[in-house]
């Protein structure tokens, strides 16, 4: 008997996909969650999915899926993330018996290069997804000089994949540039939930609880708060704008939280909030400024939209796919404190303009749709299958047993 497998194509077994990730439920970043979400619908769409990860004593949500732990120690000068040294041999035992279809890495680290070598050693098809522009952050921690080095590694790691799952256009043409082919690169986008962000959620009791006043304009920093979100440029940014009535929110929690605070006294830390709260908190504000030029898509960016407030965001790549510069959002130059204090007071002495860019970012957020965009990784690895020589073969004698 056979199992339809999505798209159409066949099997005597359920497709598998080994996932692995470099923190999969330790820290509740964009990345992780987009997995945890792509996991949950791979399950929903009848494919089986184990996934290898660091594994901490207390993570940040409970993970989708079947989670198998791999050996890790804190990642160095920064313990909230979670190093593996390499692929054990009691986890190389699990993936031979767990036999997969498919491998799929998300971090270009050293458990990713591992699974990597595994993959091509068993000529098993392998995908990578790219979430975070990992060569950016160095110069936040005075590293920027090993940058090229990086870069190089990065070429060769995506280069070295069957099919690489970019985030939007923009990282795909950087992936082209690197010298990875244009047919193994496909776009895997993000949605983002209206229910939950959504300008119906303001709150003024929040607000008030919070001491901001009916006068003040609330300006929103919301994400993980380390130094390579760009905090420094959105402390700096509030400082040089000297306005009375602008009130900086802080949403999120992090290890820079102290730097932070230290930065912006004034500011109200409402800390690391989820599901309602958050979404009742991100449409309480009256603004976002994102000074982050690190993003390889930029979810903050789309959950803000979602909710309605007018954007403030750096020009990068990622940003740019997002935003049409004065009509949904504001694009500064990154790095640009005085561009981005200007657009601080703009917004801040105009009401009208703030709701209008809210509610054609809040129109703009309908097109990226969860489902839709998890299907296109689906579709993805179906084609891969069928592109290889084993999934060709397989393809063939399904169509056999289907006509038969």
């Amino acid at each position: 008997m056979t199992t339809a497998l999505p798209g159409g194509l066949h099997s005597r077994r359920k497709l598998r996909v080994a996932l692995f990730s470099g923190n999969y439920n330790c820290l509740a970043d964009g990345a992780n969650q987009a997995l945890n979400r792509l996991v949950a619908h791979l399950l929903r769409r009848g494919l089986e999915v184990r996934v290898y990860s660091p594994v901490v004593a207390h993570p940040a949500f409970e993970p989708a899926g079947e989670l198998i732990g791999v050996r890790s120690i804190p990642f160095p000068g920064r313990g909230d993330y979670r190093l593996a040294l390499g692929l054990p041999a009691a986890t190389r035992r699990d993936l031979d018996a767990f036999a997969p279809d498919i491998v799929h890495v998300s971090a270009p680290d050293i458990l990713g290069r591992r699974a990597q070598g595994y993959a091509r050693d068993r000529a098993i098809p392998l995908v990578a997804s790219l979430h975070t522009r990992f060569e950016t952050y160095f110069a936040f921690y005075r590293l920027g000089f090993i940058r090229g080095i990086i870069e190089r590694y990065l070429q060769r790691f995506y280069r070295r994949c069957d099919l690489v799952l970019a985030p939007n256009r923009p990282i795909a043409r950087m992936l082209e540039a690197d010298g990875v082919d244009c047919a193994r690169i496909a776009i895997w986008s993000r949605g983002v939930d209206r229910v939950k962000f959504d300008p119906a959620r303001r709150s003024p009791a929040w607000r008030q609880a919070r001491g901001i006043g009916d006068d003040e304009v609330a300006a929103l920093f919301f994400g993980r708060l380390v130094r390579e979100k760009g905090i420094a440029d959105f402390a700096a940014a509030v400082t040089r704008a000297k306005l009375p009535n602008l009130r900086p929110v802080i949403v999120g929690d992090g290890p820079a939280r102290g730097e932070f605070e230290r930065l912006l006294p004034r500011a109200v830390f409402a800390g690391h909030l989820t599901g309602e709260d958050l979404g009742e908190a991100v449409a309480s504000a009256d603004l976002l400024l994102n000074p982050s030029s690190t993003e390889a898509f930029g979810n903050v960016n789309l959950e803000a939209m979602a909710a309605g407030l007018a954007v403030v965001s750096a020009d990068a790549p990622s940003s740019r796919e997002l935003i049409d510069d004065g009509r949904t959002g504001l694009l500064v130059p990154p790095g640009d404190v005085a561009g981005y204090a200007a657009a601080l007071a703009k917004l801040a002495a105009d009401a009208r303009l703030r709701a209008r860019l809210g509610q054609a970012a809040r129109a703009e957020s309908a097109s990226y749709d969860w489902d839709a965009a998890l299907d296109k990784v689906v579709d993805a690895y179906r084609a891969l299958l069928v592109a290889t020589p084993a999934g060709e073969a397989e393809a063939r004698s399904s169509s056999r047993t289907v006509a038969a």
